[in-house]
């Protein structure tokens, strides 16, 4: 029942056609599956309470019929087509079976197989159309247009879809970049967290590579475009999701050759139950009703809900628990997992810098208060992340943050100001000390300090911190250390999922090795490959593949969602998350808790076991049943009886899941 994910078109006219429209976000009633399946199941709900109470059947007849009718037309005309294309599918083997009930009496039945099947197409349905909403929306990140200059110096507004190779772009401070090209002149700093998962803007210098959808700093930049629009890396990220839910496509294969040969089987028994009697002499309504029982009792309404309720339980269990998984196929595939791969800022970090030390310098006389108060004072005025780290940082503390006058701002260099008759200058250690060097070199006390601030701005650049030097009147007099913070539970869940899995996680991200490197070491990770792009990560996915693993990917941005539709699991962290992860991950961590990561996955691998066990005892059952009406008369209320008798042990069985004891053994599972 599921469609193509977007429908292809040139990446030049999508790419053109973004930003002009705001994204939709496909609602449930706006699918004609779900008002189908709404109207189907407000009729059986209508006429169930009416035939129990007793009413006369020409009160609640009618109902079931349009319930037969509103729920499943759609997939008797999708099984008719298959019919006609000489396959036979479990779409129209379900409308049989329902109508087979009602034409031995079981309307009931019927009409509950025809809700539960409408309203699964329609869930499906939905879900197919999220997921292309939101490589749509993926689209959005590229700007419509693009400032192009001209060979006489002047500019023109063009659609970033009329963009080739040669172009050269005027990027304008605050704007988005329109193409992948390279920097020609100006200097600045990007924010291209969405396409590297960088947590702070990027320096840029002429030679230097931005991408498009990225977002320019305080400088203005000119960008000669060396890709076209459809090569850029938000159209591959774009083609590497739609590839990559694609190779889903041999499981959904090897699913509908079981349902193929299910229902041809299945057809074949109820055909020889009902013709075989009737050659020998049998009576016809005799042969029919024992057709009819058969093909109720083996009916797989029973097999779907052996599988159904504990993998909804559990769902269900999670969601409780801050962990959205989206369908019971990915809550099964879930404890399938044996190699993890988890991103690095926002899913492993907050995503957010802070600043984790303070170093007034010998001969400064400032304490740390004092060196965070002024370097806050002067950052008050930038819209730097890490300005907004320093001053977050200040206030956290109560400092007072002093007025700054004459605030000036260089890209990739920092910040100047005077703050309370101190010119105060906070920026990157290597440019202001090379700076302060040629302006007045030979001043003793000066050197000193700018030694001392070189010293130990490598410290902290060694241990994985962003170094800010904080100097007045021209003299050095502290050095700031800023880094994103590992959220609490980190090493925590890699141990857990370490123990889960049997292997240690995998850290695959965009930022740089160095600080890569320093928070696998903090977490116990020892394979770190640092520097990635989108599908640098996939291919890491599918290196592990090869290798033999089901890999579960654990991301939160635009760059991890390639990866996260490749993986045999993806998981998104839910706070922090991109619009394109949430709808490409599996399941979603709602509120960011990485240690209930390795708790579902424990409570996966439960599910599948309570699988297990429904699926032995719907079997022998409906095999008992199915014997029974073939080599002896099974009388046809005993055949319901006991075949919706199965359904409830099962159902009761599943249910188990539900339970709070059930987390609390999945968490002290994944955890111990």
């Amino acid at each position: 029942m599921s469609s193509t994910l977007i429908e292809r078109s040139t990446p030049e006219v999508a790419l053109a056609s973004t930003g002009v429209a705001p994204r939709r976000r496909t609602r449930l009633f706006a699918l004609p599956e779900a008002r189908w399946a709404a109207a189907a199941t407000a009729l059986f709900l209508t006429a169930l309470p009416l035939q129990l109470t007793g009413a006369p059947t020409w009160a609640w007849g009618p109902l079931y019929a349009l319930a037969y009718a509103t729920g499943g037309w759609e997939p008797a005309w999708a099984g008719l087509r298959a019919l006609k294309e000489k396959t036979l599918d479990v779409d129209l083997l379900m409308i049989v079976a329902a109508l087979g009930a009602a034409a031995v009496g079981q309307v009931v039945d019927g009409a509950l197989l025809i809700v539960i099947f409408a309203t699964s197409g329609a869930l499906e349905a939905l879900a197919t159309a999220r997921t292309a909403d939101s490589v749509r929306g993926l689209l959005d990140l590229a700007p419509a247009t693009a400032t192009r200059l001209l060979d006489d110096g002047s500019e023109e507004t063009v659609p970033t879809g009329r963009l080739t190779v040669g172009d050269t772009l005027l990027v304008r401070p605050g704007e988005r970049i329109g193409a992948d090209g390279l920097v020609l002149a100006g200097a600045s700093e990007v924010d291209q967290a969405t396409i590297t998962g960088e947590p702070l803007p990027v320096a840029k210098q002429p030679g230097d590579e931005v991408f498009a959808g990225t977002v320019n700093g305080t400088g203005a930049l000119r960008v000669k475009v060396d890709r076209d629009a459809c090569d850029s890396v938000i159209a591959r990220i774009v083609k590497m999701v739609e590839e990559a839910s694609e190779t889903k496509a041999p499981t959904q294969l090897f699913i509908e050759k079981v349902e193929q040969r299910y229902s041809i089987g299945m057809v074949i028994a109820t055909l020889a139950v009902f013709a075989v009697p009737l050659a020998l002499g049998a009576a016809f309504t005799g042969s029919l009703l024992r057709a009819m029982t058969f093909m109720i009792v083996a009916s797989p309404c029973a097999v779907v809900l052996a599988t159904m309720p504990p993998l909804l339980s559990a769902i269900a269990n999670a969601g409780r628990h801050g962990v959205l998984v989206k369908s019971a196929v990915v809550m099964e595939r879930l404890g399938q997992v044996d190699s993890v791969a988890l991103d690095k800022t926002g899913t492993l970090t907050e995503g957010t810098p802070k600043v984790t030390d303070i170093r007034p310098l010998t001969g400064s006389g400032l304490t740390q208060d004092q060196l965070l108060a002024l370097a806050a004072s002067a950052e008050h005025p930038s819209e730097h992340p890490l300005a907004r780290a320093v001053v977050d940082a200040a206030r956290t503390r109560g400092l007072a943050v002093a007025t700054a006058e004459g605030f000036a701002s260089a890209p990739g260099v920092g910040v100047t100001a005077t703050v309370a008759g101190r010119a105060v200058a906070v920026g990157a250690p290597a440019r202001l000390l090379a700076g302060a060097s040629r302006s007045a070199a030979g001043e003793g006390p000066a050197d000193a300090a700018r030694a001392q601030a070189a010293t130990v701005a490598a410290e902290l650049e060694d241990s994985g911190r962003t170094a800010v030097l904080v100097e007045a009147d021209g003299v050095p007099v502290g050095v700031l250390g800023i880094a994103d913070r590992l959220r609490p539970d980190a090493a925590a869940t890699v141990t857990a999922l370490t123990t889960l899995t049997g292997t240690v996680p995998l850290l695959v991200t965009g930022d740089n090795p160095r600080a890569a490197a320093r928070l696998a070491a903090e977490v116990g990770i020892t394979d770190v490959r640092a520097g990635l792009l989108p599908q640098d990560k996939v291919l890491a996915v599918k290196e592990q593949e090869r290798a033999g693993h089901k890999v579960l990917v654990i991301g939160d941005g635009v760059n991890d969602a390639p990866a996260l539709a490749a993986a045999h699991t993806g998981i998104a962290m839910g706070r922090a998350g991109s619009d394109l992860a949430l709808e490409t991950a599996d399941a979603v961590i709602v509120r960011d808790e990485l240690a209930t990561v390795p708790a579902v996955v424990a409570l996966s691998r439960r599910s599948r076991s309570f699988v297990v066990q429904n699926l032995v005892i719907a079997s022998v059952f409906i095999s008992g049943l199915a014997v029974w009406d073939l080599v002896a008369t099974l009388p046809l209320p005993l055949g319901v009886l006991g075949h919706e008798g199965s359904t409830v042990i099962v159902g009761l069985n599943g249910l188990r899941l539900l339970r709070e004891t059930a987390w609390t053994k999945a968490r002290a599972q994944g955890h111990r």
